[in-house]
């Protein structure tokens, strides 16, 4: 039974029309190396420092620490901007899901690439609150900021767990929208789904290792209670 979800945020939870791409190529770019739409979506949902120093060397640039602190604090000041131009809004059907889960006991946390300052503005814009009951939006946050690494590693989740009090990995459902979300949910050992809210289609993520893949983070409630009538059953 899953006592425990862990959801991405951008591209799986909230909609922002792809600004965290834009924003990502464009600092890259603006540093001097060329983005290849493979490369890009190879480290989307990474710590995006992470995915700065790959791409810049990917691109033919030496990521030295300075440079790279540079192509940060640009891509930072760039999302800023689009989303001030265009603000995020929760995916459809996203926050019925949420509130349902946890009406029915199930604990949410949300996971990200992204560090807490940006975590911080991103959610007070689209009024998310995080806390226990049910006059918030969801359980946890879990930032980069939080953990040794990010996805594809498996310490996000983990320590999810560790913040909703959940102890055994086949009780909690990890989604999102990248082969690195999928990734991390299988090795934290948790239920790994895929959901086709994002830039990948339903195919590229079928073709990674998985338990399930979605229309999107709407469908979890009904997937729960299926995967639950069918242990009834049994």
């Amino acid at each position: 039974m899953i006592s425990a979800v862990v959801f991405d945020m951008a591209g799986t939870t909230i909609d922002d029309r792809g600004a965290v791409y834009r924003a990502l190529r464009s600092a890259v770019e603006d540093a001097g190396a060329p983005v290849a739409d493979a490369d890009l979506q190879r480290w989307m949902g990474t710590d995006k420092e992470e995915a700065i120093t790959a791409l810049l060397e990917l691109g033919g640039v030496q990521p030295t620490p300075s440079i790279v602190s540079a192509t940060f604090r640009a891509f930072r000041a760039t999302l800023d901007d689009l989303y001030r131009a265009d603000p995020p809004v929760p995916m459809a059907g996203v926050e019925a899901a949420l509130a349902d889960l946890r009406a029915r006991g199930v604990r949410v946390a949300l996971t990200t690439g992204f560090d807490e300052p940006v975590v911080g503005s991103l959610l007070a814009s689209l009024g998310w609150t995080v806390g226990r009951g049910p006059a918030h939006t969801v359980d946890a946050v879990v930032t980069t900021s939080d953990v040794r690494a990010g996805r594809p590693a498996p310490y996000m989740i983990h320590h999810a767990m560790e913040l909703l009090g959940v102890e055994d990995v086949h009780q909690v459902l990890a989604a999102g929208d990248t082969v690195v979300d999928v990734r991390a949910a299988r090795n934290a050992g948790v239920v790994a789904v895929g959901v086709c809210t994002g830039a990948l289609s339903r195919a590229e993520l079928e073709a990674e290792p998985h338990d399930h893949v979605l229309d999107g983070v709407a469908d979890v409630p009904a997937l729960l209670a299926g995967r639950e009538a069918r242990v009834g059953v049994a």
